[in-house]
């Protein structure tokens, strides 16, 4: 029987894998998804997340309850040698051992692209994982508690309510909507706290923001943000993050506690390097239309496939200036599904498809009852297009048990409000019952008694 290798358990891993179930037949072949973490998070929920409009377990989707045939190893895939079709497996806490395959699915998907600005690494945050969404919705409400506790005129209060996102995409606007929308809701709570006190920017060093949308439906949205006290700066690019202190290239300084980092993403670094697959200069693996992995002469690389934000596919509706698919939520989607189908079909001796996909519009969230939506020259703002961006990824949302989740927690919101409460002391779990907890007292060492000293008659003979 042979055996197929998945790497990586995001969008597209865990969709592959998912509809592999599907189409293979008992027998058929065995699956095996390698990843370090035990479930898949629904990315486009992060800046709900955030804002505490959604629960964070109910954005992401368990392996181990949706996944039923395929063998899940919770391990980091640190070398890929498919020239003798081996992985190398490193459990967390073990040995490393290698693994064989007869078929390699890389997917594992990408990270936060940063660039050498000091201070950045040290004080910024990326929004790329649950982990990241949960980090700065408790930041973010911590720092209202600390702030109203402290004098207006103190220069940490002024830090604690300055949010600064950098990047001016979907994931940044998402993001920098969402918390003002949030920390809008807050000031209900903080009555010590006024609204211009609270101060939102964000750093975008092209012209303009959503390149996904019409420049009308953009510019909306700036004007919109600006109206909610979120102030969008163009053609600024970040020199310098030093101490939590942003300084721009236009000489503008934000003393930041939230500096948020979503200024692009890259091919996840070390499951390329670790590999012995062909990618191209961006460090993404080449592939064609059909998913199969090619090398340099554009021929195929048998048994090697690979899809998401990892892989080079070619867009046959445009896409990137190289013609390759955007890195995004739809394309993983999708191409998992095609690769799924191909990948069977190559088993049973049949003819793989390319992948096709014509990009039906984008749609985003711009806080509680108002989002934006594009499809062509049709533009949709406000209400109703936050209704069709709960409604769209509601639905595309994988497994009708998450589904349920968080339509559920969408109703009780509706009626009870955003829930926000922070516990980022559950970041240190152990602090609390180490302060109070009673430790052994050191052993206290004897001295040793003094030497008596030698008799005179002693000192003479010794002589």
């Amino acid at each position: 029987m042979p055996r197929i290798l998945i790497v990586g358990g995001g969008y597209a891993g865990f969709y592959t894998a998912w509809q592999l179930e599907k189409h293979l037949r008992k027998g058929e072949a065995e699956v095996v998804m390698v990843d370090p973490l035990p479930y898949m998070a629904y990315l486009p929920f992060l800046p709900e997340v955030a804002s505490g409009a959604i629960e964070p377990r109910h954005a992401v989707v368990s392996h181990r309850r949706h996944l039923k045939r395929t063998k899940i190893v919770n391990a980091k895939v640190t070398k890929i040698d498919h020239a003798n079709k081996t992985a190398t497996i490193a459990p967390e806490g073990g040995e490393a051992y290698e693994l064989a395959y007869d078929h390699v699915v890389v997917t594992a998907g990408s990270v936060s692209r940063t660039f050498p600005i000091p201070g950045i690494a040290d004080n910024a945050i990326g929004m790329k994982s649950i982990e990241e969404a949960v980090a700065v919705r408790d930041t973010l409400i911590k720092n209202f508690e600390r702030a109203a506790a402290l004098p207006k005129d103190s220069e940490l209060r002024k830090r604690l309510l300055t949010v600064v996102v950098v990047g001016g995409g979907f994931a940044g606007i998402e993001t920098f909507a969402e918390l003002r929308s949030s920390a809008s809701a807050l000031l209900e709570k903080f009555p010590e706290i006024s609204f211009d006190e609270t101060q939102f920017h964000l750093i975008e060093a092209m012209g303009r923001i959503m390149p996904e949308v019409s420049l009308e439906t953009a510019e909306w949205v700036l004007k919109d943000l600006a109206k909610k006290g979120a102030y969008v700066h163009l053609d600024t690019q970040v020199a310098d993050a030093t101490g939590g202190v942003v300084k721009t290239n236009t000489g503008e300084e934000y003393p930041s506690d939230l500096i948020i980092w979503t200024a692009g993403v890259m091919a996840n670094p070390q499951v390329v390097r670790g590999s012995d697959l062909p990618t191209e200069p961006r460090g993404r693996i080449t592939t064609q239309a059909d998913l199969r992995v090619i090398d340099a002469d554009k021929n195929v690389v048998e048994g090697a496939w690979a899809a998401g934000d990892i892989a080079a596919v070619p867009d046959k509706t445009g896409g990137l200036p190289d013609g390759t698919c955007v890195p995004n939520a739809q394309h993983a989607v999708r191409q998992a599904k095609r690769l799924a189908k191909n990948l069977t079909a190559v088993l049973r001796g049949e003819a793989p498809v390319d992948y096709e996909h014509k990009n039906l519009g984008a749609v985003a969230g711009l806080g509680l009852y108002n989002g934006a939506f594009q499809s062509g020259k049709l533009a949709i703002k406000g209400f109703f297009a936050w209704v069709a961006h709960r409604g769209y990824h509601g639905l595309a949302m994988p497994t009708w048990e998450r589904k349920w989740r968080v339509i559920w927690g969408w109703v009780h919101n509706f009626f009870l409000g955003r829930d926000q409460v922070q516990l980022s002391a559950t970041q240190k779990p152990r602090a609390f019952f180490e302060e109070f907890a009673s430790r052994p007292k050191p052993a206290v060492e004897e001295t040793p008694a003094p030497a008596a000293a030698p008799a005179e008659g002693e000192k003479v003979a010794a002589s």
